[in-house]
């Protein structure tokens, strides 16, 4: 596929654009408009020094324009597009000069978008979008597909175009920062797994956060497929307002009213409605997808596979064959039968109480970090129900203190280290140690990646500690 092959409006060769923000998504859509005959320059708030040094490098070959270091408030001049990456805030006053002026803003995922016509699965919701990502694309490789799987995951779609090689299938996950800045991103099958406070630093509220979350099927007809998660209350109580062109297919442990989709029967998935009069079943077996919230996630990625034809065979053999993600419960350790599991992913109160429901061991949870603005009293039953101890770090120490107090034993760390070794002296054999904050991870780390493998460190050189002969290396993935 070409990049003069999609659908919606193409950039002209000499359009003059701007790309705000030159993370990996603006450094990609830098060079697609580019690629594509644009006169592009580039912005960011961080001096050259922080940036790629290969895109400097780069973008001094071909004479790109980079301004870096700047906190521009206005648009320079005889701009035509601007495109702005997904961490840049839309309230910036520069972008609201570019509104004012009437020059077009999208964001990377919608300037990609449309110059593609691949059938295209887009994932979004507030957890899980990661795993049923990347689950989807494994069951299309097994079926010999070729598959592109990226967006919000990993590689910018604009990558792709860079580079392509002939993909038949795109699987994207897309978050509610790239949907914001897409309102014409039309996703033959859209996948809206859950949805629960998060990133309310940057939504005027909770009501704005759900419905950026709705918009990825804004843009579809009625020949899409819309796949929801009937057991969440915030997806189904806003179904009757919604509105969606396509046709509704739903997961979760009960049928909805349309009889199509996918429920959960214990370690066994039955799907109907996808080829007609005929049942189907997946057995999850001793998977990982066996522990919540992953069959949840598992029934939502056999509905999209299926849809777009992925035979039954490779659907089985990649739920057989799936992996956690790292940093999603990811098992890292067991101490004298304490076990310690990452799940630094989780920065927000969904994820957290995603990952409580399937803990079958009494819990001491490490938490805290940058607060995101959620309403850390929504976990205070699930708290009291699981979590005998919470070790908490970070900025948002004091307030989730003030939630949870009541509820469970609460201590406080200086930092990550400290927490875990905390972590162990409330820990009993048969306790799990894990770490769920809850919060961003950019008040002491670089990344949720970075915090966990920090975490991990931690963990390993108490294993070592206490047991000098163990042999090292990485334990594996819990199921």
């Amino acid at each position: 596929m070409t990049p003069t092959e999609g659908r919606g409006a193409k950039v002209k060769h000499g359009t003059r654009a701007l790309v705000i923000g030159l993370g990996r998504s603006g450094i990609a859509a830098v060079k697609l408009l580019h690629k594509l005959g644009a006169k592009v320059r580039g912005l960011d708030s961080a001096p050259a020094d922080r940036l790629d040094k290969n895109f400097l490098d780069w973008a001094g070959g071909h004479h790109v324009h980079l301004e870096c270091g700047s906190r521009r408030d206005h648009l320079p001049p005889e701009i035509d597009l601007v495109v702005i990456s997904p961490g840049v805030p839309l309230g910036l006053p520069l972008v609201a000069d570019a509104g004012a002026k009437g020059v077009k803003v999208i964001g990377e995922l919608a300037l990609a978008a449309a110059l593609v016509s691949i059938p295209t699965v887009a994932v979004t919701g507030t957890n899980g979008k990661s795993t049923v990502t990347e689950l989807i694309g494994e069951m299309f490789r097994r079926a010999g597909r070729r598959v592109f799987v990226g967006g919000n995951l990993g590689s910018p779609l604009s990558e792709y175009l860079l580079d392509p090689f002939g993909a038949e299938v795109l699987v994207l996950e897309v978050s509610s920062f790239q949907l914001d800045t897409a309102p014409d991103f039309r996703p033959e099958v859209g996948v809206l797994l859950n949805i629960s406070p998060d990133h309310l630093d940057r939504y005027d509220d909770y009501e704005h956060y759900a419905a950026s979350k709705f918009s990825l099927f804004g843009a579809q007809n009625s020949d899409d497929a819309a796949i929801l998660n009937s057991d969440d209350p915030e997806i189904t109580g806003r179904l009757a307002s919604a509105d969606l062109p396509g046709r509704r297919f739903f997961f979760g442990q009960k049928w909805n009213e349309t009889g199509r989709g996918a429920i959960i029967e214990g370690p066994e998935i039955m799907v109907r409605g996808i080829d007609a009069g005929k049942n189907e079943r997946y057995r999850l077996g001793n998977s990982p997808l066996v522990r919540e919230p992953n069959p949840h996630n598992a029934a939502a990625s056999i509905i999209a596979a299926r849809l777009l034809g992925c035979p039954e065979q490779a659907v089985a053999e990649a739920l057989a064959g799936f992996k956690p993600l790292d940093h999603r419960l990811e098992r890292v350790a067991e101490i004298d039968g304490v076990l310690y599991l990452d799940d630094s992913k989780a920065t927000n109160i969904g994820a957290v109480a995603a990952a409580l429901t399937g803990m079958t061991r009494p819990v001491v949870l490490i938490a805290g970090g940058r607060d995101k603005g959620g309403d850390y009293r929504l976990m205070r039953e699930m708290v009291g129900k699981k979590v005998k101890a919470m070790v908490l770090i970070g900025e948002a120490r004091e307030k989730m203190a003030e939630a949870f107090q009541d509820v469970t034993r609460v201590e406080s760390a200086g930092d990550l280290a400290e927490a875990v070794n905390l972590a162990r002296t409330l820990a009993e054999k048969g306790d799990v140690v894990l770490l769920s904050p809850a919060c961003a991870s950019f008040d002491m780390f670089r990344s949720y990646g970075h915090r966990g493998e920090v975490f991990r460190e931690a963990v390993l050189a108490l294993r070592d500690k206490e047991n000098p002969g163990h042999p090292g290396g990485k334990d594996d993935t819990i199921s």
